[in-house]
């Protein structure tokens, strides 16, 4: 039998599951190995940048469609196991991106399908959050699931560096060669890392599928049914924000303030690596760090939401995002905010470190706790549409972040500008969360002829 308390662990095993994409392959372990190849930290930054950008654009296409037909037809886990696939296939791909044979345009497009897998699934996963508890418990519930994702993806991490990442020596952290019979010389240990996270996702995803159950709908709607009468319900939806500006300066604050974050986790690597002259076994020590305090404060956070709501939360994480995006700029291997180091000095490196726990931090409780204003947001009946707009608004601008850096980093050859303009994104999207209501505004959605509100 499936008690409620299974369903809620089954859904945090999304996060456990999906949680190594972002760890592992955007951020600590393949990033800087794609810069690592590359020879060049500028050059890598801005490939890294439009690529990811590219599956952005896809995305921000996609998912407001793929949320309103589900809305209309139902089977959301069917359409989780379907991206699932893509996850898997495209993570798998990621082997073959060999030093002496590495083909930049077909490891970003398996890099991008892997990425829109992940990405369309949590549209679904995220639209089960407002069944899963009451409104107040739902800012801890999110909090909880991303601590648990965190911590999956630190185990995940740990793995990979004591038995599979080498160093320049072809060596793990342990001091060994990778385990398996993989090649240090040709790159193996570390490459294993796109089919790590496939494995991972494939056996964690078990409990999903055993302990998630979803409501039969008698009014459920065939697939191409429901694609068809999706779209102008979207389209009424999309035209109609302005009207509800609580829900529209959200999905305009958190298209900007997410897109910066995320700007910080696909660069932060490549940074470290070029700038600072980081090795993939330091990157992932740096990483441990940065994933332990986000799984700390992202169940703090989720708490503090369950106090005094999610938009608190929210400003105080940005606040401090904003000051680490500035020390970034103004970090070097020579200097600290203008103020020379002697050569060879560990106070650089100990800056980006404690900088990579706040960006861990602020960036796990902003996570959990803008989940969870969503599901405030959002209409009752049409939570899968309302996600699919969260994710338009993750995705809309997706491209921007990634698209700046490089722009900047391109015109300037320098990768701390190219950092710069993270900080006028999170700027802008503080100033816009004003307009948003802490307890939403539901009242301000206009459901289409024939539907009734949920109350």
């Amino acid at each position: 039998m499936v008690t409620a308390r299974k369903r809620i662990w089954g859904w945090y095993f999304f996060d456990w599951a999906s949680q190594p994409y972002n760890t592992l392959l955007l951020t600590f372990i393949f990033g800087p190995y794609v810069a690592e190849v590359l020879g060049d930290g500028s050059v890598a930054q801005a490939a890294w940048g439009y690529g990811v950008g590219a599956a952005g654009v896809i995305i921000a296409l996609l998912a407001p469609w793929l949320g309103a037909m589900a809305d209309k037809g139902g089977h959301r886990i069917r359409w989780i196991v379907a991206f699932s696939a893509l996850y898997v296939a495209g993570a798998s791909g990621l082997w073959f991106a060999e030093p002496t044979d590495f083909d930049l345009v077909r490891t970003l497009v398996f890099f991008a399908v892997g990425l829109i897998g992940m990405e369309f699934a949590t549209i679904f996963t995220n639209a089960m959050l407002p069944t899963l508890g009451s409104a107040r418990e739902v800012g801890r519930i999110s909090g909880t699931g991303w601590a648990f994702g965190y911590l999956g993806g630190l185990l995940s991490l740990v793995v990979m560096l004591l038995f599979f990442a080498e160093n320049e020596a072809g060596e793990t952290l342990l001091g060994i060669a990778p385990i398996l019979g993989l090649d240090p010389e040709a790159r193996e240990g570390t490459r294993f890392v796109g089919p790590f996270a496939a494995l991972w996702f494939a056996v964690f995803m078990v409990p999903f599928f055993l302990w998630v159950r979803e409501p039969r709908r008698p009014d459920a709607l065939p697939p191409l049914d429901a694609g068809r009468a999706a779209w102008p319900e979207l389209k009424t939806t999309i035209a109609s924000l302005p009207r509800r500006p609580s829900l529209f300066s959200f999905l305009a604050a958190s298209m900007l303030y997410r897109d910066a974050l995320n700007g910080f986790y696909f660069f932060g690597g490549i940074f470290a690596a070029g700038v600072l002259g980081w090795s993939v076994i330091d990157l992932g020590v740096f990483g441990i760090l940065a994933v332990v305090t986000a799984a700390v404060f992202a169940w703090i956070g989720g708490h503090a939401d369950a106090r005094v709501g999610p938009k608190p939360v929210i400003v105080v994480c940005l606040v401090v995002l904003v000051g680490l995006a500035t020390t970034v700029v103004f970090l070097s291997r020579d200097a600290i905010f203008g103020i020379p180091v002697p050569p060879g000095s560990a106070a650089p490196d100990i800056v980006f470190y404690v900088v990579g726990a706040g960006i861990g931090a602020a960036g796990g409780a902003l996570q959990a706790s803008s989940r969870s204003m969503m599901c405030r947001q959002g209409a009752p009946g049409q939570m899968t549409e309302a996600f699919g707009l969260y994710a338009l608004a993750g995705k809309a601008t997706a491209f921007l972040a990634p698209l700046l850096v490089g722009v900047v980093t391109d015109a300037t050859g320098s990768q701390h500008l190219g950092i710069a303009p993270l900080i006028a994104l999170f700027l802008s999207g503080l100033i816009l969360l004003g307009w948003t209501k802490p307890d939403g505004a539901r009242e301000e959605w206009i459901l289409p002829p024939g539907s009734q509100r949920s109350r």
